[in-house]
């Protein structure tokens, strides 16, 4: 996708306008050779967060190109961030009446069954009274 940014004394202004618009807005400028006041813009998805990481934005950063595009910030969570998000998750597997043989895994915030499910190509349910994985045809 072709984009635009309007750029003021070496700060990105506004979001990134799509190139059909652009032209719409400014038919005397030329994209092939841009005026020091527009940069090209280039989209960057956004990652996505791990486990126990916060997106924190997304901000418009020049390029010593000339150019402009989007630098997405992470962090990791805090102590207490990662245990309320771990006291929720518990919380909601004991109203939602999850299998009370399943062991939460920290590493990545969810339960496991006790056994793994059977990867045989099969579809399989938890069986909590036999603590295993049964068939189901």
């Amino acid at each position: 996708m072709e984009l635009y940014i309007r750029v003021k004394n070496g700060q990105t202004v506004g979001h990134p306008i799509v190139g059909d618009n652009f032209r719409e807005a400014f038919p005397d400028v030329d994209t092939n050779n841009l005026p020091s006041e527009f940069a090209r813009f280039t989209r960057v998805e956004a990652p996505i967060p791990g486990v126990y990481e916060v997106y924190e934005g997304v901000q418009y950063q020049l390029q010593d190109d000339g150019s402009c595009k989007d630098v997405h910030s992470m962090r990791d969570m805090t102590a207490n961030e990662k245990t309320d998000k771990q006291d929720k998750v518990k919380a909601l597997w004991e109203q939602d009446g999850g299998p009370e043989s399943w062991v939460f895994n920290e590493e990545t915030c969810s339960f496991d069954p006790p056994t793994p499910r059977p990867d045989d190509g099969k579809n399989y349910q938890w069986d909590e009274n036999t603590t295993s994985w049964v068939e189901i045809s």
